[in-house]
């Protein structure tokens, strides 16, 4: 069922067709309305040349040799925030020369006939239009059957699969893409029978389109680290980021890709695991719960040095030193792949910490202080979904046992705005500049009283009402009222203290 086109795309069609063109949304959007989802962004293909376009839409921008127009359109997505227009790509019908670099057609010619359009095109599920026709009844144009290959979560190439990855080596990882993309996520709790029905009914890259990426692997040298990151990207924040690594290795891609994530393979470990390292990695990037990428890329890495750092075998084999080489190793892959610095930065700093060491009773706030201090506030969250990702894939049942819940209750404790004299409009500084009153025990004891009282009642903490306030406590006999101020900043840090523990239910 194809869900109501947004208005500013109905426009921009009209428009063209109003002009004596034809217009049809293709590509992504396509399948995604006919999977019944939101397309993320949208593509309209006709007749006109890029000077017609240009002429229908004076504001647009035309500044590649392949067809395309930007045409400016009021805001409808969000995925552009920063922006007063969204972006509709209107590409002329055209078809491809040869492809000398396995990415780039050596020429592009334009042509009137949709159906040669879509031939170029990838897989069949992304070679499908939809739009009005001559009678101005809106139609689905599918002369490859990608609405069938939809129905039955099929990936197939439109032709000739060694054909279509010979023109554009990328191909290769966009297949393993979109099949992490498109599947559903098969819970790692689900019963053996439960996970045998749903994979049946999963998506699945058709056998011969498999078979030539297997056979055409390498020309995947010929992409760029950029394209290649991106592509790795989208795999990784997937539904089914693991399924697609593994579909990554199954194909042959993964040996130009993350070669070293690899080393894991069949590699064995101790008694604490039963699985590999390579499967162990699988599972904790399945069952991290963060949805950044530098957090999930993490998961998949945290444990890469294993292989390097092994000593012995069986039971009590070790692994000393695998978080500080596996941050190494991380941080060369993501080099290696262009990946942005601050990308790069996190995942190798989550990788180097995450066997952060932490029992109930046996770990001080000032060592928590001090693992905070090393990892960054901001980033504590994430270093607990690494660990969270890592248990699980090892095969614990507890995500999040006590003893993670009470680290959870002393970062926050340790990381609380304290009940202090950071609270105040006024300091020290402020009671001997403006009061004159003498640098001394007496300062301490006013800034103590003015704490109590504002804890009472935080709309006394404004400047001015604080300093007319210390004025006539520094006439005052300030020892008892010290003991109340105390006493009474006691109370409220055990106060705070109880609250934070109920939030992260512990003792």
């Amino acid at each position: 069922m194809i869900r109501k086109i947004p208005e500013p795309i109905l426009n921009v069609i009209q428009a063209l067709r109003k002009a004596g063109f034809e217009a049809f949304v293709v590509g992504g959007c396509v399948r995604d309305l006919l999977l019944e989802h939101a397309p993320k962004d949208w593509d309209i293909t006709t007749n006109a040349t890029p000077d017609q376009v240009l002429k229908i839409f004076p504001e647009s921008f035309y500044e590649n040799t392949f067809g395309t127009v930007g045409v400016k359109v009021p805001r409808f997505l969000e995925t552009m925030p920063d922006y007063e227009y969204d972006i509709v790509e209107v590409t002329t019908y055209r078809t491809e020369g040869q492809y000398k670099d396995k990415r780039r057609p050596s020429e592009v010619n334009f042509t009137l006939s949709l159906k040669e359009d879509l031939a170029r095109r990838d897989f069949t599920i992304n070679a499908i239009a939809y739009g009005p026709t001559a009678d101005e009844k809106w139609e689905v144009i599918d002369p490859y059957d990608g609405a069938k290959d939809l129905q039955k979560k099929i990936i197939r190439t439109v032709g000739e699969p060694e054909e279509r990855f010979n023109e554009d080596a990328l191909r290769l990882m966009r297949a393993v893409r979109l099949f992490a993309k498109l599947r559903d996520r098969t819970p790692p709790t689900v019963t053996s029978e439960t996970k045998k029905t749903k994979l049946a009914h999963q998506w699945r890259i058709e056998e011969n389109t498999e078979v030539a990426i297997s056979k055409l692997s390498e020309h995947l040298k010929a992409v760029s680290p950029e394209r290649i990151r991106d592509e790795l990207s989208k795999i990784i924040l997937s539904d089914s980021p693991s399924e697609g690594i593994a579909m990554l290795e199954k194909t042959g891609l993964l040996r130009f890709v993350l070669p070293e994530l690899r080393e894991g393979i069949g590699v064995t470990q101790n008694l604490h695991h039963i699985y590999t390292v390579w499967e162990h990695n699988l599972r904790a990037l399945a069952t991290c719960p963060s949805p950044k990428l530098e957090t999930r890329l993490a998961a998949l890495l945290h444990d890469v040095g294993k292989p390097r750092a092994k000593r012995g075998e069986g039971y009590y084999s070790t692994f000393y030193s695998h978080d500080h080489i596996g941050a190494r190793l991380t941080e060369q892959m993501l080099t290696r792949l262009r990946f942005p610095k601050e990308i790069i930065r996190k995942s190798a700093l989550l990788v180097d910490n995450h066997l952060f060491y932490y029992n109930v009773g046996e770990v001080t706030e000032a060592s928590v202080r001090r693992l905070i201090k090393r990892v960054g506030l901001e980033n504590m969250q994430d270093l607990m979904a690494v660990r969270i990702g890592d248990r699980l894939g090892s095969g614990v049942p507890k995500a999040k046992p006590y003893k993670l819940r009470h680290l959870e209750y002393m970062i926050e404790k340790v990381s609380h705005d304290p009940i202090s004299a950071k609270m105040l409009a006024v300091n020290g500084h402020d009671l001997m500049n403006e009061l004159r009153i003498p640098a001394g025990p007496k300062i301490g004891a006013i800034v103590e009283v003015l704490l109590a009282e504002v804890i009472e009642n935080p709309e006394l903490n404004t400047k001015e009402i604080l300093l007319k306030r210390a004025q006539i406590l520094q006439e005052s006999d300030l020892q008892t009222l010290r003991e109340l101020a105390r006493e009474k900043i006691q109370e409220k840090k055990v106060a705070e203290n109880d609250k934070i523990k109920k939030r992260h239910w512990v003792e």
